[in-house]
């Protein structure tokens, strides 16, 4: 089984039949899972999980905070609790207690699917929209842990052909952000859409996928965040780049929570989050089911729960604290599939590394220098990769079955519409039409149903039993995930 073994052994007890000596050494067997590295080891593997999550994990915040207009501090405050988030889920996961937690080498951070739906409540609520969205994700997190148990039961509801389709439409709903950013990300500034940032955007871009071509190994998983950097350096001279704001960042402080006001709930914005969640929860379950193949330790129903249980805590502690859902970060597995360090405890100092950078706000406020130009170049990779994602996932369906290919035809188009048309949905009723705009939400819903009348009512359900069954969530490739885009 590739097992290796500690150097301690059991004794057997005094007095057991051997006349006074000692029982023949037999050493117990650890799990690779369970192994304990050498500290040189163990702080090398982690590092290096942080380098290929850190992209996936200020992303999200970064795009958030662009669109509210914040300042370099609520910049720093958003990325700052993504970080600690994002730290403590992965220490969950990892550590775990009392049921919570898979106990695998899984790293967790803030899911791109909250990204959309945020998006449509800024451009209904504005100034108001962050302590709408942390009251959803309270109310999201808390649906996550209850259900946890039942929900890996339901993952059947649930297959490629939905999933697929939904983190497909995530990666499309976000390519718009990118050409937005690649502008200047404010319509209302000047030089908006000039060529010095598109131009500024095409280095970004052109350093990431040249970077990606010439390295290897570990420095081709950073290639976004080295080109970011040169992206960065490129814009210093066009005066886009104001470190000043970091002389006021304090070294080290603790997040305050409800940084942005006290929690708000409204009905639309927490169908939205709901259905967000129910999306992580589905894709957590798959990542947790190919992470136990990877490391040769099969996820059973316990596991998933305990995952889905971290999940849900770590995303209400994030409403409290200023940060969004959590999910898989997908790439992650991808990496231990590689390197083939399969200790938790490597992936728990990734963790604890994740916190330390969440408590420290120069670390963001060093990320927020990055200007919106620059973003999105990065964009396009990170947001392509997404998509690409929901195709490869799309891919462990069988489409040449018709009821398939119409589940993902219609879908896609209601979940586009709103994307092409922003008005398409403006003659619904205002809570309706908050779901609707987003497109993820409306898409997945679309989805849900027609895969429930086409595959498990009636006529359909009997036909579906005797066709060939779908590729089942184990097939998931290590790869792009919906919470956080391969780095390329």
């Amino acid at each position: 089984m590739g097992w290796k073994l500690p150097t301690r052994s059991k004794e057997a007890p005094q007095g057991d039949g051997t006349g006074g000596k000692e029982a023949p050494v037999h050493p117990v067997p650890v799990h690779p899972v369970d192994e304990v590295l050498p500290p040189g080891r163990l702080l090398a593997g982690a590092l290096q999980h942080v380098a290929t999550m850190y992209a996936g994990v200020a992303a999200p915040p970064l795009i958030i905070g662009g669109a509210l207009s914040l300042t370099a501090a609520e910049m720093t405050t958003l990325l700052g609790a993504s970080l600690l988030v994002a730290g403590l889920a992965t220490l969950l996961q990892t550590i775990g207690f009392m049921g919570v937690g898979s106990r695998l080498p899984f790293v967790n951070g803030v899911t791109f699917a909250v990204v959309s739906p945020i998006l449509a409540v800024v451009a209904s609520k504005g100034d108001a929209t962050l302590p709408v969205v942390f009251g959803s994700t309270i109310i999201a997190g808390v649906f996550c842990f209850v259900l946890a148990p039942v929900f890996c039961r339901l993952v059947r509801f649930f297959p490629p052909v939905v999933s697929g389709t939904v983190i497909t439409l995530i990666g499309v709903s976000l390519l718009p952000v990118a050409a937005n950013w690649a502008r200047g990300g404010d319509s209302h500034a000047p030089g908006y859409g000039s060529g010095e940032n598109l131009a500024l955007a095409g280095i970004t871009l052109a350093s990431i996928l040249v970077l990606h071509q010439l390295l290897t190994g570990f420095l081709q998983r950073i290639a976004i965040l080295l080109g970011l950097l040169v992206g960065t350096l490129a814009a210093i001279p066009f005066g886009k780049v104001d470190g000043d704001a970091l002389a006021d960042l304090p070294l080290f402080e603790v997040p305050q929570p409800f940084a942005f006001g006290a929690p708000e709930f409204d009905a639309a914005v927490i169908v939205s989050m709901l259905v967000v969640m129910i999306v992580c929860m589905t894709e957590s379950t798959a990542d947790i089911i190919a992470l136990g193949e990877v490391v040769e330790k099969p996820a059973d129903d316990r596991t998933i729960a305990g995952g889905l249980r971290a999940d849900g805590l770590a995303t209400a502690f994030a409403g409290v604290f200023n940060g969004f859902a959590c999910t898989a970060f997908a790439q992650n597995i991808g990496l231990v599939a590689l390197t083939r360090i399969r200790s938790r405890f490597v992936v728990a100092a990734c963790g604890g590394f994740l916190v330390l950078m969440g408590l420290m706000p120069v670390v963001g406020g060093l990320v927020a220098l990055v200007p919106q130009p620059v973003l999105g170049g990065a964009g396009v990779v990170l947001f392509g990769s997404v998509a690409v994602a929901g195709i490869r996932t799309l891919a462990k369906a069988d489409l040449a079955d018709g009821p398939n290919a119409l589940i993902v035809a219609v879908s896609l188009a209601f979940g586009v519409f709103p994307i092409a048309y922003p008005e398409f949905y403006a003659a619904f009723p205002d809570k309706v039409a908050m779901i609707a705009e987003s497109g993820i939400s409306a898409g997945c819903i679309v989805a849900v149903v027609l895969n429930l009348a086409f595959h498990h009512v009636g006529r359909s359900a009997r036909s579906a039993a005797d066709a060939p069954p779908e590729a089942p969530l184990t097939a998931v490739e290590p790869g792009p995930s919906v919470g956080s885009p391969a780095a390329v």
